[in-house]
């Protein structure tokens, strides 16, 4: 592990001939489901993620690859909102105390404690992130609904849909769909679609004999709604 500000050494691995050995421990501690000793799995995860990059059997890609082992314990042991927070935007933004966290691990006999404290915060800072990420978009989706109401000439029908085409903007729609979802017509259903890709708020693409369609790029922006955001 090099210093990219200054190109000094931090970390030299152990060495490469005992790699398979440690790494068969490595394996059986990630892969261990008993009880003895007990293990939180948010900490089995941190020290996977820890042994890993100390291990560093890779010429690149360590890091990578050892905060993809911890997302991978936490969502396989049902951490379902692992899902969801960026862990390593937190580290990027603070990349020297995550050096620094192995640095003391490493002068302290090896002792994990100093990376654990780091990691828990970085979870924490990634938590209040991911809820204030939340609360800015539902405040925009309150708003979006108040603005749509505001469009002239659209029915509650269209209204509905590009309310949902707000939230899942990967969505697909047919004229079946729309028909079945509001129990109208064939032709209502049409003229519903064919009227918001005329208002250019869908996009219309045709399959065969069917027509698709789907929310147009940044949607919220179209609809001078609000800007488009991510997390």
């Amino acid at each position: 592990m090099v210093d990219e500000g200054d190109g000094q050494t931090l970390h030299v691995p152990p060495p490469a001939a005992d790699l398979p050995a440690r790494m068969e421990k490595f394996l059986a501690f990630a892969n261990d489901s008993s009880d003895d000793p007990f293990i939180h799995p948010v900490v089995r995860a941190v020290l996977l993620h820890f042994w890993l990059a100390y291990e560093h059997p890779y010429v690149d890609g360590n890091g990578r690859t050892a905060r993809a082992v911890f997302y991978w314990y936490m969502l396989t042991h049902n951490y379902w909102l692992f899902e969801y927070l960026s862990i390593s935007r937190i580290i990027l933004k603070s990349v020297r105390q995550y050096a620094r966290a192995y640095l003391y691990a490493e002068h302290d006999d090896r002792d994990a404690t100093y990376f654990l404290v780091y990691h828990l915060k970085a979870i924490r800072l990634a938590l209040e992130e991911l809820h204030h990420y939340l609360a800015r978009k539902q405040k925009e989706m309150r708003k979006a609904i108040t603005l749509l109401r505001k469009i002239p000439d659209l029915n509650y029908r269209q209204i509905a849909l590009l309310q949902h085409a707000l939230k899942h903007q990967d969505a697909v729609y047919t004229i079946e769909s729309h028909k079945n979802s509001h129990n109208i017509v064939r032709a209502t259903a049409r003229t519903d679609l064919f009227d918001l890709v005329e208002r250019r708020y869908l996009t219309k693409r045709k399959q065969n004999r069917r027509y698709y369609f789907g929310p147009v790029p940044d949607i919220g922006e179209k609809l001078d709604i609000f800007p488009s955001t991510r997390l």
